[in-house]
């Protein structure tokens, strides 16, 4: 499956991370009836949730009103509980929430949008609880991985009658907009509407690789140079990393799944019922990290890495490579006041008999008990704040005039005339180099996108196990531990 888009897309990532608690302001008059709520906010797109250090300006442009709407206007006072605001402590990206919430309910009076704040917005310990006992909020927001599930579950709403009207919705790309229907194909249903869209590739410290000799406009483009590479960036000393990977908090199965795909694999069979890793692929995804992690010593001896571990080592400028998506640099500068001049993409390394990538993101359903005004509500608030070009997550202008960056490839959501206007948008606030992601612009598009398998957070958090023994046990026999953790994803997929 080739996804078409990126050559034409040099995007911003507009991320919003989560942690805390707040609400927006409340207006007169009654709300509608609401739904049970309460929250689980998160981390946009592909990352578990990060702080924001950008400055917050005294005043920044407002988003301006999209030309036209999803769906007339409700017909009485409705309040809507959303989840997913951005923390305190993610003071630019909360000023632009709180911003943007301001301007929508100035457009829609009879509006009031109640704005929930906890970390992680879709958390993966507590989400299919949440959801089977119907305490999601009226528009709650979920990964991408967890689409299915929720509409499986009969606690989640098919919004296809009233989201029809929404311009530009045949311009969202056809893959994406199908993981909101039943089954991940067209099937005249629709229950939700996405936020992001990435696709996983290599995350490289140009300075790092200029250092050791590189060439840092040409990453590694195969696992073997990968590991090549990693060798003489080890070798500088002064505790640099050549390559870092995770074995902890879901992300090391996230990782391993990935790089199956990189190898022309996958995790789960077609019929999404058997493991699909006991094989030579898995046999090459796992002696390529014992090799660089014990014989060439190139991963660095502390391990069951997450998220923010690997963030924290590139931005302190001691890790040469990882695998990460677009908006793994925003959340660099976010949290670490990264520079992200000093920092590039390159495509999703391939292995020796194939190659291809992981493909996620996010977005938002609407609990069964909204009524129809907090539908109406809930996607006129999606297409203010996800959907439309020049306001809400895609105020470019805004996002430079706050100090975040502009020019990464990602949010991925368009096609067509949208995907026009939207990279328009982004070339004119742009204050990133661009030609530090050519790499990954050029090569992506080619590649294989391969959506996470079914049960993705349980089977990830099994194969954090996986990744944890080749990385932590120089002894551990890569077969045996395929044998192990393929009867466990078996096992997973057998309650599911």
């Amino acid at each position: 499956m080739k996804h078409q888009r990126l050559m034409a897309l040099l995007a911003v990532a507009a991320v919003v991370t989560v942690a805390g608690c707040s609400s927006s302001k409340s207006k007169a008059g009654a709300p509608s009836s609401a739904a049970p709520s309460t929250t689980a906010s998160a981390p946009a797109t592909s990352t578990p949730s990060a702080a924001s250090s950008a400055p917050v300006a005294a005043s920044t442009p407002a988003s301006p009103a999209p030309a036209s709407s999803a769906a007339a206007d409700v017909s009485a006072p409705t309040t809507i509980t959303v989840n997913c605001e951005p923390p305190t402590t993610a003071a630019s990206q909360r000023t632009q929430w709180l911003d943007d919430v301001a301007s929508f309910e100035k457009l829609h009076p009879n509006i009031t949008i109640n704005s929930k704040d906890e970390a992680p917005c879709d958390d993966p310990n507590t989400f299919s609880a949440k959801l089977a006992s119907g305490q999601e909020e009226n528009v709650f927001y979920l990964y991408l991985t967890d689409t299915q599930q929720a509409i499986d579950s009969g606690q989640v709403l098919d919004i296809q009658s009233d989201a029809a009207s929404i311009p530009g919705l045949s311009d969202i790309q056809t893959s994406v907009l199908d993981v909101f229907k039943k089954g991940g194909a067209d099937s005249g249903d629709l229950y939700g509407l996405p936020k992001t869209n990435y696709t996983l590739g290599l995350v490289y410290n140009r300075a790092l690789f200029t250092a050791a000799g590189l060439d840092p406009n040409s990453p590694p483009t195969t696992w073997a140079d990968v590991n090549a590479d990693a060798k003489k960036i080890a070798a500088l000393g002064n505790g640099d990393v050549g390559y870092a990977d995770y074995s902890a908090g879901n992300t090391g199965g996230w990782h391993f799944t990935a790089e199956m795909y990189s190898q022309g694999g996958d995790v789960v069979d077609s019929t999404g019922k058997k493991a699909d890793f006991d094989n030579a692929k898995g046999l090459a995804v796992i002696n390529n990290l014992k090799q660089m992690r014990w014989t060439d010593n190139d991963m660095g001896s502390k391990q069951l890495l997450q998220y923010q571990d690997t963030i924290n080592m590139m931005a302190a400028g001691h890790l040469g490579m990882t695998i990460g998506a677009p908006d793994y640099l925003t959340n660099m500068q976010q949290t670490d006041k990264a520079d992200l001049t000093n920092f590039g993409m390159g495509a999703m390394p391939a292995g020796a008999s194939g190659s291809g990538t992981l493909l996620g993101g996010d977005g938002y359903m609407f609990n069964k008990n909204d009524s129809p005004d907090q539908v109406k509500a809930g996607l006129l608030w999606l297409e203010y704040e996800n959907l439309t070009p020049g306001t809400g997550q895609f105020n470019y202008a805004r996002a430079k005039s706050l100090g975040n960056p502009v020019g990464l490839p990602e949010p991925d959501l368009f096609q067509g005339a949208t995907a026009t206007t939207d990279a328009a948008d982004k070339a004119a606030s742009a204050n990133l180099p661009l030609a530090n992601y050519q790499p990954y612009v050029t090569v992506t598009p080619n590649l294989k996108g391969n959506v996470e398998p079914p049960d993705a957070q349980a089977i990830y958090k099994v194969l954090d196990g996986l990744m944890s023994a080749v990385l932590t046990n120089k002894s551990a026999d890569p077969q045996k531990l395929l044998d192990q953790y393929s009867a466990q994803v078996n096992q997973v997929l057998a309650q599911s």
